[in-house]
């Protein structure tokens, strides 16, 4: 079945929607670096029972780049707004890494919470990390090497930096998605990687199901375990065979658990 494809302004933001299928709503929040398509495989599995509404974040697919420097926060507001748009009184949720960003900040806020029904979360970000040393050895070098730089006065510190920033070394002290980026997306970016919501975890009553790829490198299953453990009512499975997009390394698995959570 083809999407209806839907274009609206939502906090002055041009917005691509599709919809899949009909029924009680599941808003697909997807990853950072993805669009709606990505999680697309999982719609067949729910569509004859649910409206499928995908999205493209803000600054992703073909929805237009913030035009303020954005945090999570934001999103949030931004992801508030486009379901009172779309008139649910409540939906259900199906996120994956930055959209798990996004639902942490708006389960912790009980008022906004009351919007939410069930909530599936797979590879989801949002928590501190634990870092290996060559991190830090990163970090330090990087840091290291801006210094003498941030001495110059004005204009010579900005081509310096510029020209730093070109070398083949710097590239390989960046990350790779910070280096895909432009404009204000990098400084967006900057925030929402360093945005850690550990003590927010508490605060959460909602039904969370987690369900994620046992081999999952850019959220480790450790993180799965302390989302479970931090959240009063969150359900973690695991996935074996699959990585940090398990709904694309083991979609028929995925799909069939997902459909069980969502119609069960």
């Amino acid at each position: 079945m083809k999407p209806e494809i839907s274009y609206i302004s939502v906090k002055g933001q041009k917005t691509r929607i599709l919809k899949y299928g009909s029924g009680s709503p599941i808003l697909f929040l997807h990853g950072w670096g993805c669009r709606a398509e990505t999680m697309a495989g999982i719609v067949p599995a729910l569509q004859d029972t649910f409206s499928c509404y995908l999205i493209d974040f803000p600054g992703f697919g073909e929805s237009e780049p913030p035009k303020s420097d954005w945090h999570v926060s934001d999103y949030a507001d931004f992801t508030m707004s486009l379901i009172h748009q779309l008139g649910f009184e409540k939906c259900d949720i199906l996120a994956h890494s930055f959209g798990c960003r996004v639902m942490l900040n708006l389960l912790s806020q009980p008022e906004k919470a009351k919007k939410f029904g069930k909530v599936l979360v797979t590879g989801g970000a949002g928590l501190k990390p634990r870092r290996k040393p060559s991190f830090y050895f990163k970090k330090y070098l990087a840091k290291t090497l801006k210094f003498p730089f941030l001495l110059l006065p004005g204009s010579l510190r900005e081509k310096g930096l510029h020209r730093l920033r070109q070398t083949a070394l710097w590239k390989k002290l960046g990350s790779s998605d910070y280096a895909a980026l432009d404009g204000v997306m990098r400084q967006i970016f900057v925030h929402v990687v360093t945005d850690f919501m550990d003590e927010l975890l508490p605060k959460i009553d909602n039904e969370v199901f987690l369900l994620w790829g046992e081999l999952d490198d850019a959220t480790p299953i450790d993180q799965a375990k302390r989302l479970e453990h931090g959240i009063k009512h969150a359900t973690l499975v695991t996935i074996p065979d699959a990585g940090h997009y398990a709904f694309l390394d083991q979609s028929a698995r995925f799909n069939a658990i997902a459909r069980a959570y969502f119609t069960g």
